[in-house]
């Protein structure tokens, strides 16, 4: 049997693809070596160290992880923290809970406002950061804001949400900008359970809570975890809550991304910046690799 030959050579893949190489070294391989370089040197934006940085070897680093002040607010480990819980309350809790709820909801539902729901929560989505953050700065705003005048409607007064309580702010504003990708994640795996499954179920008297427990969340469970990794990045890395607080008051909502920003181009110093980044990068390269593992475990039991 003759073999047959491929229709496009290795060099001639090669060059139909050294477009996208280029730019791909360009735009993200030139950048990630420029910012290791500069972590370990002192460069800055102004002064004498603007043009001839000096090596200053980990001296960025021993600065960043100092657990003399390392927690004190305004410093690497409290925002750190900061991010942790804002990953925790708006991705973990927010995000995939009220995305699968949705999903779960809506499961074999149609009608009007089956439709209308994924229109709004998918529009919550592609709407542009800056409109979302101008919204709910009003929509939170203390004395002419819609939430406090539901709220002092039923007596329960006005508070101050972007100064009493900012973090939480953030997260529920994260959480309703974030849910639509759960819920379209959620609703596409619910498509691929047999409905034959739920109907046997129904038959033998399972209730709604049962079957949840019993066939939805262990069918559901990789896709949990796939929907978990991924907008632990994406929320790790966001840079709206700026748009809402500033990272204010007093740095209660400075996640690591605002951190970062404050540190490179605020205070312009590069080099502690780019330490910052390289952490960054390491962390997200840690749970993009928990990722990869997850989807090779899953290949196998497949």
């Amino acid at each position: 049997m003759e073999q047959r030959r491929p229709i496009l050579t290795l060099k001639t893949g090669t060059f139909f693809l050294s477009p996208a190489i280029f730019f791909v070294i360009l735009f993200l391989i030139v950048p990630f070596v420029w910012i290791i370089v500069v972590s370990f040197t002192n460069q800055s934006l102004t002064g004498a160290t603007a043009l001839n940085p000096e090596f200053v070897g980990l001296q960025n680093y021993l600065d960043l992880f100092n657990f003399d002040t390392w927690l004190t607010r305004g410093n690497f480990g409290s925002s750190m923290i900061i991010t942790l819980e804002f990953v925790i309350g708006s991705a973990w809790i927010g995000q995939v809970v009220l995305g699968m709820g949705l999903a779960i909801a809506f499961y074999r539902r149609k009608g009007a406002l089956r439709e209308f729901v994924n229109t709004l929560v998918i529009l919550c989505w592609i709407i542009p950061d800056v409109v979302v953050a101008f919204s709910w700065s009003a929509y939170l705003d203390r004395d002419y804001g819609t939430l406090n005048a539901i709220l002092n409607l039923i007596g329960l007064g006005r508070p101050d949400w972007q100064l009493a309580f900012p973090l939480f702010a953030i997260i529920l504003f994260n959480s309703w900008r974030g849910a639509a990708f759960s819920m379209l994640l959620f609703s596409s795996a619910l498509a691929t359970i047999p409905p034959s499954y739920l109907e046997t179920a129904e038959v033998a008297g399972a209730s709604f809570w049962q079957k949840q427990r019993d066939i939805i969340l262990p069918l559901l469970r990789g896709h949990i975890l796939t929907d978990m990794v991924l907008i632990t990045l994406w929320t790790f890395n966001t840079f709206s809550p700026f748009l809402l607080t500033g990272g204010g008051p007093a740095f209660k909502t400075e996640v690591i991304s605002i951190f970062t920003y404050r540190i490179a181009f605020k205070f312009f110093d590069f080099g502690m910046g780019g330490a910052i980044a390289v952490v960054a990068m390491v962390i997200n390269f840690a749970l993009a690799l928990v990722y990869l593992l997850m989807l090779r475990k899953q290949a196998v039991y497949s």
